[in-house]
């Protein structure tokens, strides 16, 4: 397993959280941020702002705002 330094785990944090990594490359992230309190606040940081984001996104957006939105895309058009 190679070493995973800050810069490293914090430029890989999202994509970790979201499971886009594959286990050779997750493995050094974790194992550094078992050891560093500052990237470990950093992910809890970006896991409850992927939850936000997920829950926010489960929604459809009212009818008339749909409709709104559209109209004034075709009134720049």
């Amino acid at each position: 397993m190679s070493e995973c330094g800050c810069e490293h785990a914090r430029a890989n944090l999202e994509e970790l959280i979201r499971g886009e990594l594959g286990e050779t490359d997750c493995g050094p992230i974790r194992e550094h941020l078992r050891h560093c309190d500052d990237c470990r606040d950093e992910q809890q940081v970006f896991e409850k702002l992927t939850v936000a984001v997920r829950r926010a996104c489960a929604e459809s957006a009212p009818v008339s705002l749909r409709e709104a939105v559209l109209g004034s895309l075709r009134d720049l058009g």
